[in-house]
């Protein structure tokens, strides 16, 4: 085995504070291997807006996890994922792994910026996080008791954001994953409906799921005052992503690390066990 050595000099986790970003910055932690944050909030700041701030973010890295916000799917985001790979291969930053996502047509293009960046890249294209249920825009619902979503009997493989940072954390510190795109799912397919029944059978809390049209989807968020761009990327990832086109399962976890990924009704247990969905009313 060829092992990529990083206990020296730092890794770059960009987006460290965020779902997948915490986790691997957890894992290089246990490891030995230090990490810097890529934040705007760190020192140094990293800002996807701030362009002048990425060099400094780079200075000393070993290598970096790249992931964008808010979403791989903002135009601009593919020029700007290729930008910060070639400013990093020109700093001797060669090892690069870039957060994807599945059917997403500016995520594809951000992957080929990375491929043709020079570096020495891998790329984790993942499915839906089992997290939005629990960390993100989906535990108000939950929480609520009632899930309202322009999707209706599309199916989504689900994965668990540790098996995404177990993925991206081998791929950070073992040579043999460099060249690989591993599309990483979870082992079945869940529609929202569904997932919300199996954390209701968890909870022991009636969580019902309701079809809405993308129109009353986008008043929702109006109400809650999303920003306009957030809201009409989350739209766009609910009814472009979620038509269907990721209605597979794929073995990327499996080729990753030699295991199955973790399953969504082991996810509801665990999650209901902590108490974050308990009925605050």
């Amino acid at each position: 085995m060829t092992t990529f050595h990083a206990s020296k000099f730092p890794v770059l986790v960009i987006g460290g504070t965020g779902k997948t970003g915490r986790r691997v910055a957890e894992r290089l932690t246990a490891l030995g291997v230090p990490v810097r944050i890529g934040s705007r909030n760190a020192t140094p700041a990293f800002d996807w807006e701030k362009p002048e701030t990425w060099t400094t973010a780079l200075e000393g890295i070993s290598a970096a996890y790249i992931t964008y916000y808010p979403d791989l799917a903002v135009p601009g985001a593919a020029e700007a994922v290729g930008d910060l790979a070639r400013l990093a291969v020109r700093k001797g930053v060669k090892r690069l792994v870039l957060l994807s996502g599945r059917g997403e047509p500016e995520a594809q293009r951000a992957e080929q910026m990375l491929q043709a960046s020079g570096a020495d890249w891998t790329i984790v294209r993942a499915s839906w996080f089992m997290q939005n249920f629990s960390e993100s825009m989906l535990l108000g619902p939950i929480l609520a008791g009632e899930m309202a979503l322009p999707v209706s009997s599309v199916r989504e493989p689900f994965i668990h954001a540790d098996d995404i940072a177990d993925v991206v954390t081998a791929s950070l510190t073992d040579d043999r994953h460099i060249g690989q795109l591993y599309e990483v799912t979870g082992p079945r397919m869940l529609t929202f409906a569904e997932a919300a029944g199996e954390i209701a059978t968890a909870t022991g809390r009636a969580i019902d799921y309701r079809t809405i049209t993308p129109e009353e989807f986008i008043q929702g968020l109006e109400q809650e005052q999303v920003p306009a761009d957030i809201a009409a990327l989350v739209n766009e990832l609910f009814t472009v992503v979620l038509d269907g086109r990721n209605e597979y399962v794929t073995d990327g976890v499996q080729k990753a690390l030699g295991r199955k990924p973790r399953d969504f009704a082991d996810y509801a247990r665990e999650i209901a066990a902590t108490g974050i969905w308990e009925d605050a009313k």
